[in-house]
């Protein structure tokens, strides 16, 4: 039995699903909106998270980002009618672990939540993960708050980027192999995999900039050496 948090605005789909849903042994929490997600999200504690994307005052790439600040390992399966490559981009910048295109079969959603749920619990978050990462004597890393201090400068980050700092802050003056932070954040290390890898370091080297102490340096054929001076 899992605990299932549904955000979903279609009422009539919403019941279907949840009915569904409940038929197999689920417990499922249904909400029509985004408001006060957090405290929700913390009241249920769900195994996992299905989300609707076009929704009230608040979409899904919102709420998933919401819920991430506060859990990095629960999975977020997105369901939309929105099925444009940038949609599936977005959906996955923002912590989601997979997308459906609306319509779909239960059989394939509930196979789906098994999947996600079966490698995340095989694959705990480790249980201490500090609240705060100093990066030298000018910058300092939040993981919980998914957020970057560069010389003052903050910079809120997204989940796949705050999850690669995370990777190299835990060997700072070492390497990181490149096939550990593909399969840790993409749970793939496939050639498209690698190259969003490739633009997200891309990314991270420019938040970095303004701190001559903090590079982060290429090691063809093994991954990235993060360097704090």
């Amino acid at each position: 039995m899992y605990k299932i948090l549904y955000v979903e605005d279609e009422v009539f789909l919403a019941k279907i699903v949840a009915e569904s849903l409940e038929r197999h042994g689920h417990q499922v929490r249904h909400v029509l909106h985004g408001r006060d997600i957090t405290k929700i999200f913390q009241d249920v504690q769900p195994d996992i998270c299905i989300l609707d994307i076009m929704l009230p005052d608040k979409n899904g790439y919102e709420i998933a980002t919401e819920i991430r600040m506060i859990n990095h390992q629960v999975p977020i399966i997105f369901l939309s009618a929105k099925s444009q490559t940038q949609d599936l981009v977005e959906g996955f910048k923002s912590g989601g672990n997979d997308y459906m295109k609306k319509p779909f079969s239960m059989e394939e959603l509930m196979v789906r939540m098994d999947n996600l749920i079966h490698i995340t619990r095989a694959n705990p978050a480790e249980k201490q993960t500090k609240d705060v990462v100093e990066l030298g004597k000018f910058s300092s890393f939040y993981p919980h708050k998914q957020l970057l201090l560069c010389k003052g400068k903050e910079i809120q980050l997204s989940y796949k980027e705050s999850s690669i700092i995370e990777l190299l802050s835990k060997r700072i003056n070492g390497a990181t192999e490149r096939k550990e932070i593909l399969l840790k954040v993409w749970d793939d290390d496939s050639y498209f995999n690698s190259r969003n890898l490739d633009v997200y370091i891309r990314k991270i080297r420019s938040y970095l900039k303004d701190d001559e102490n903090l590079k982060i340096i290429t090691l063809k054929g093994v991954g990235y050496h993060f360097v704090v001076e």
